[in-house]
């Protein structure tokens, strides 16, 4: 299996990962500012499941495909900006809902649970950047690269999730000083569709080196 000292070495580059911004937490926090922590938990939901779903094809070695054939690569892409760039405009699109019933309620966790998850899925800039960065800490002559894959995917999961978690709370707490605002409820939204927007943006023009 893999040593402590990697493993704890793994940890080490996850922390750092976890810390620097990038597409998830910007979305996160995005939704959670325009929507509550609620609407950022179950968001995060998704994103997670979206990383989870990564950090196994990583450990199976099912994303060399991506970095293998660039057309690939290029159709995940292309249709990560699409979806986001239509997200951009439905939410730019919404009113503001005032008291949802129980079952909007449900309809809309679902529907943000979704957006969630096709936004990790669809990125596949994350998918080569994991291909890229677990077999420097697997050893073929320390047992099954499989287990030491999803061992490796089992940490980075748990650290990601934990620190998108931070920035749900962290943002939480700035949504009640802007509620007080007057406005704050359209102009978060527009927010949040100018961030979908940026990262439909970045995808279409974001080579995979």
């Amino acid at each position: 299996m893999i040593p402590v000292e990697t493993w704890l070495l793994f940890c080490v580059a996850c922390v750092a990962l976890a810390a620097t911004p990038g597409p998830n937490m910007l979305f996160l926090v995005t939704r959670t500012l325009a929507q509550g922590r609620a609407a950022g938990f179950v968001s995060l939901a998704g994103t997670s499941t979206g990383f989870a779903l990564h950090a196994i094809a990583a450990a199976l070695g099912l994303s060399a495909l991506l970095a293998a054939v660039p057309i690939a690569y290029d159709i995940v892409r292309f249709a990560g900006a699409i979806y986001l760039a239509w997200l951009a405009i439905v939410t730019w699109r919404a009113s503001d809902a005032s008291e949802a019933s129980a079952p909007a309620r449900r309809a809309a966790a679902g529907q943000m649970y979704r957006q969630g998850l096709l936004t990790s899925v669809l990125n596949p800039k994350l998918a080569v950047f994991q291909l890229a960065l677990f077999p420097q800490f697997i050893d073929p002559s320390r047992g099954s690269v499989l287990a030491q894959g999803l061992v490796l995917a089992a940490t980075q999961f748990v650290i990601v999730v934990a620190g998108d978690s931070v920035c749900v709370f962290a943002a939480t707490g700035a949504r009640r000083w802007f509620a007080r605002r007057p406005g704050w409820s359209r102009w978060s939204k527009r927010t949040l569709a100018g961030v979908f927007a940026a990262l439909a943006a970045r995808l279409a023009i974001q080579s995979r080196t």
